[in-house]
């Protein structure tokens, strides 16, 4: 770059404040422990400066560097024939054919939207968004999967209508459909709420976007809205525990805006179809400092910034805050120079900021220079690949005694008792504050299983699911976390999409304590064998640890986000069931109980062990279902609350009653898993089930949809009265949305 003057004295600036000294107070504020900071100054050789500390804080906090859960992640299965990009990148990249991907990733915004819930969900999903249209894709769903705590609490009223707000307010003006996701409650998570975002988009499979820079003396170019000090410090922030100090960190939270993210993806796509982007990266954790090293990094590249260059829209920021800024609307690329002009005048008729910063160097130095001083000079590799990796102490968790008598209770109470819990409860109150019609593709709207989106301008659509359990996973952490990713694996069968691939969100407590990491070690492990037995590996995906306040850890939370593909969107599944339709149990009859919904709901009992998890059997079944998937009007997977349960929803959805066969109530409430309701014209009935004793999946009717009742055995209650109870628990809980 002759005709750029990069040298340390392009703007002097004397006046700047001079940096506090390190201090071991300092470096625990930033949350290096002891030995890692012994570790910066042998790698140094030298005491570090102020911004150096701040960036060596962001690069090895846990939130960017994985430091606990990195060895474990290695163990995943992260590739296969329909991969073309595993983790490692902004997104994971599935092909689908016809020259076509998904990309697609969920990650974690959990304690921003703790402290400041309506910004906090709002940059989450900015976030993710980005995370996708980095890679060269156009979004086309999102989905989000919410923890928070018990309903009574005092905090949580201002938390759900604060992340819901927050969403709905990003991702409406934004411009993509909100096609499904999850809500929980319990008092785990009082003082730690759990937001994840997940994002899906679609590019050309022979036009995807990396990362790694290339080229030496290459442009690297600020992109998108100006930098100001919201946000920073946010990744060190997203790596410890809450304490009373909840008000002072309400600074780390970022401020969005989701009409310039707008521009800033179209903006971004029209410089790609240029052709004018050697490689790109969102400014998400750790802002300017996690994009610049990540990128240099991975191209073998060091990287020089000139922060004099970058925009900003607050007076006498220092390079400290600059490097550590998290605003929104940011990315950093290397742009081809004969293209600079060109993209200039993309950005420019874009409203968003475009600029020279620095520029790619071989060596392998990351050198930021502020005014007349250079702030820091590290060598970059160092940043990423020296980061600590810990192989931290772990216990199992102790198996579960079986579960004992359950009091009496009968089938319809039963299923009132679930249906005025708001885990159960009808959801219309959240995703009726979302978008999930713009763009006129989404064929399958929320709360009714997996979302679906026709892939425009083909006859191709996308499912997309997002589940896991994490009362299971409380009580055996490896069959919790295969639990997930068999429940989404069941719901996209549902639909009639095949399952092409998962991302995870690994939400967890204090990894230091052994029983924490016990359970992130046993998820992972239960996670991974599932994926490699139904032939859906994780593609992508975030960690979020030390999710616990004063000692108290939130219930492990491992988040399976699913995708599907539907060849063409005829053969989908549509529902609803029909009166007259059979009522068919595919799979085993239940009876498992413990840790079940029900006596969480009734009694508030936590205790027996999970239903197992057979993965032959759960890809056996799956496969019977897409083989039949035009014989089938309407199918549920069998989860949370067992056949009673996934009945009623069936039944409401389609505006009719439903009598099932006499049971005991632990025939309707078990939540034995590999199972599926099916809804069967009468025509079709004999076909299937001949169909499914050839495979050897069991089959048999246990009911009839119709009629205005909904009848268990010989008790039975009007739908429209259980149907008023359902819908009615979270607009009485919360609020008119």
């Amino acid at each position: 770059m002759p005709d750029r003057d990069m040298t340390a004295d392009t703007a002097p600036q004397d006046r700047l404040a001079p940096e506090p000294a390190i201090t071991p107070d300092l470096v625990a504020a930033h949350g290096l422990k002891p030995d890692e900071y012994e570790r910066v100054l042998a790698l140094l050789g030298r005491e570090p400066t102020f911004t150096e500390l701040g960036i060596f804080s962001a690069m090895w906090n846990e939130h960017c560097s994985y430091k606990s859960s990195r060895r474990w992640l290695r163990t995943l299965p992260t590739e296969g024939p329909q991969v073309i990009q595993g983790p490692g990148e902004n997104a994971g990249v599935v092909d689908i054919g016809d020259g076509l991907a998904v990309v697609f990733k969920m990650e974690s915004h959990n304690h921003p939207s703790y402290i400041e819930p309506y910004q906090g969900a709002a940059t989450g999903v900015g976030g993710i968004l980005r995370d996708v249209f980095t890679m060269g894709a156009r979004p086309m769903a999102a989905m989000n999967a919410l923890s928070f705590g018990a309903p009574e609490h005092p905090r949580t009223r201002h938390l759900v209508q604060g992340v819901v707000a927050g969403i709905g307010g990003y991702g409406n003006a934004f411009g993509v459909p909100n096609v499904g996701g999850e809500m929980r409650f319990h008092p785990a998570y009082d003082g730690n709420c759990l937001v994840n975002a997940f994002a899906a988009g679609i590019a050309r499979s022979d036009r995807i976007f990396y990362s790694a820079a290339s080229g030496v003396g290459m442009p690297v170019v600020y992109l998108g809205a100006r930098t100001g000090r919201d946000g920073v410090g946010g990744a060190t922030m997203a790596s410890a525990e809450f304490d009373e100090g909840l008000e002072e960190k309400r600074p780390t939270v970022q401020v969005g805006d989701p009409f310039t993210e707008k521009r800033l993806l179209e903006a971004c796509l029209e410089l790609m179809e240029a052709e004018a982007v050697i490689s790109i990266q969102d400014m998400g954790a750790a802002g300017l400092t996690c994009s610049a090293v990540e990128m240099g990094d991975k191209g073998g590249l060091g990287i020089r910034l000139e922060l004099d260059r970058v925009p900003v829209r607050e007076e006498a920021m220092s390079a400290y805050e600059m490097m550590l800024s998290e605003s929104q609307e940011r990315m950093l690329m290397v742009l081809r120079p004969e293209k600079e002009a060109e993209a200039r005048e993309i950005f420019a008729r874009w409203d968003l900021d475009f600029a020279v910063i620095g520029e790619t160097i071989a060596e392998d130095r990351f050198l930021v220079l502020h005014g007349n001083r250079v702030k820091a000079d590290l060598p970059l590799r160092a940043l990423s690949g020296e980061a600590p990796e810990y192989d931290r102490p772990w216990v199992a968790s102790p198996p579960r005694t079986p579960l004992g008598p359950l009091p009496d209770i009968g089938p319809i109470e039963a299923l009132q008792v679930l249906l005025a819990h708001p885990d159960h409860a009808h959801k219309g109150w959240v995703w009726e504050q979302y978008d999930w019609a713009v763009g006129a593709d989404t064929l399958r709207r929320p709360g009714l299983g997996a979302g679906v989106v026709r892939v425009h301008g083909t006859r191709k659509a996308l499912a997309f699911t997002s589940d896991v359990t994490p009362r299971y996973v409380l009580a055996c952490p490896e069959t919790g976390g295969a639990q997930a990713v068999a429940e989404a694996f069941r719901n996209l069968c549902a639909v009639g999409a095949r399952p092409l691939a998962t991302t995870d969100n690994l939400n967890f407590g204090n990894p230091e304590r052994p029983e924490i990491m016990g359970q992130l070690v046993g998820a992972i492990r239960g996670s991974g064998a599932a994926c490699r037995a139904l032939d859906m590996p994780i593609v992508s995906g975030n960690v979020s640890l030390y999710n616990e306040t004063a000692g108290r850890a939130i219930l492990p939370t491992p988040t399976i986000g699913a995708v599907g593909l539907i060849a063409d969107h005829a053969d989908m599944i549509t529902g609803p069931a029909r009166a007259g339709d059979v009522a068919v149990l595919l799979g085993r009859d239940g009876g498992h109980m413990g840790a079940s919904a029900l006596i969480w709901a009734a009694w508030g009992r936590e205790d027996g062990p999970p239903p197992p998890v057979d993965l032959e059997e759960e890809a056996r079944n799956g496969a019977f279902v897409l083989a039949q998937a035009g014989a089938i009007r309407a199918a549920s997977d069998l989860s949370d609350g067992g056949l009673a349960l996934a009945g009623f929803e069936m039944a409401a959805a389609a505006g009719t009653g439903l009598a099932l066969e006499a049971g005991d109530t632990a025939w309707f409430f078990g939540e034995d898993q590999g199972r599926y309701l099916l809804a069967i014209e009468e025509g079709a009935l004999a076909s299937l089930l001949a169909a499914a004793q050839e495979a050897g999946v069991p089959a048999r009717p246990v009911g009839r949809f119709g009629g205005e009742a909904l009848r268990l055995g010989t008790a039975q209650a009007h739908m429209a009265a259980l149907t008023a109870l359902w819908r009615g628990v979270l607009p009485g809980l919360f609020g008119s949305g």
